[in-house]
């Protein structure tokens, strides 16, 4: 099964990464975080960013973009607003790949110098010229969920789990 990381590079604003938490949470992605951070990683700050999701959330801390990369191999896509492709162009079916999406700090994105090294993987999430950008919890579920809609949604329920209401709550 492919593996799906989300990784966010010098995140400012906790509520996005708490954002980000769930989802990775609800999907089995890894989240990556590259420093520094706005804001602390720790119990107190999770818990009121990411309500009660934290212990369902695989994250690693890294502390530069080198640590991460020397740490991390596989397919990596760079979001931006420049990028030339859309998610909907990338190939992400591939069983044996790891894909690593990149998501750049909220207020400057991932530096020109490294979006440069991979001009070929840059992706940009499709809006008109009213806004810049789309916030980066959105960015981060569009690519996570075209990647899971590509793998078949690995092993996601389909249905609402027995656990929670059930699949046949509206019959009901």
């Amino acid at each position: 099964m492919a593996k799906n990381n989300i990784v966010l590079f010098e995140p400012e604003i906790p509520q996005n990464s708490g954002n980000i938490m769930r989802t990775c949470a609800g999907t089995d992605t890894q989240l990556h975080f590259i420093k520094p951070l706005g804001f602390k990683l720790d119990d107190a700050h999770l818990k009121r960013c990411a309500v009660n999701y934290v212990p369902n959330v695989d994250f690693k801390v890294y502390e530069n973009w080198e640590d991460f990369t020397s740490k991390n191999q596989g397919k990596m896509y760079f979001l931006t607003r420049y990028g030339l492709k859309t998610p909907h162009e990338l190939v992400l079916d591939d069983k044996d790949e790891t894909y690593y999406f990149i998501i750049g700090k909220e207020s400057t994105g991932i530096p020109k110098e490294i979006l440069q090294q991979h001009l070929e993987d840059c992706i940009r999430i499709p809006t008109n010229d009213k806004i810049r950008s789309l916030n980066i919890s959105n960015v981060a579920a569009i690519c996570i969920y075209e990647a899971l809609r590509q793998q078949d949604y690995n092993d996601l329920s389909r249905y609402e789990p027995e656990t929670l209401k059930g699949k046949d709550f509206l019959l009901k």
